[in-house]
């Protein structure tokens, strides 16, 4: 299970990477950031439960069972969702809400179907299934309900700058 970790935090911090390669040429063509606040709130969020679920599976000590590899399991769906949503997204993805001037509204197959592939497919599923992993039920039954308050406000914030750039969203 200690793989899994270093695995889970590589993966996160290479999207990252990506999300600040991303945001700053989204700040060069004029894009404009959209609640800062929220963004901010949700990225201290993400790390407490990351660190949180970590640190209550070196408290307990790691084993795999069926609860382990059903969380296994739901990371990797929420990893590999974000890599589509990442595919999908192009330059405008990063872990904050930018819109840019010259934003067009992506319409693949994911975001068709789905209203917020990103948080719906991707991250809550990712949190979830870290949480079931490391057996961190704690961090589970406190951070989740925080992280989802977080995350409707941002949605909501997000959800008013696409209908002001996009009237028929």
């Amino acid at each position: 299970m200690g793989l899994f970790v270093v695995l889970a935090v590589a993966w996160r911090l290479t999207s990252l990477a990506r999300s600040r390669a991303n945001e700053k040429g989204l700040r060069r063509a004029g894009a404009v950031e959209v609640g800062a606040g929220a963004s901010l709130a949700l990225t201290l969020a993400h790390v407490a439960i990351y660190l949180g679920a970590i640190g209550e599976a070196i408290a307990r000590g790691f084993w795999l069972d069926g609860v382990a590899a059903v969380g296994l399991a739901l990371y990797g769906f929420g990893a590999a969702m974000l890599a589509l949503v990442i595919r999908d997204l192009g330059r405008v993805w990063t872990v904050k809400v930018f819109i840019a001037p010259d934003h067009v509204l992506v319409r693949t197959w994911l975001f068709r179907t789905f209203r917020h592939p990103n948080y719906i497919l991707a991250i809550l599923p990712e949190l979830v299934g870290l949480c079931l992993a490391l057996h961190a039920v704690v961090t589970l039954i406190c951070g989740l309900p925080l992280y989802a308050a977080l995350l409707w406000i941002r949605i909501r914030l997000e959800e008013a700058a696409m209908r002001e750039r996009f009237p028929a969203y």
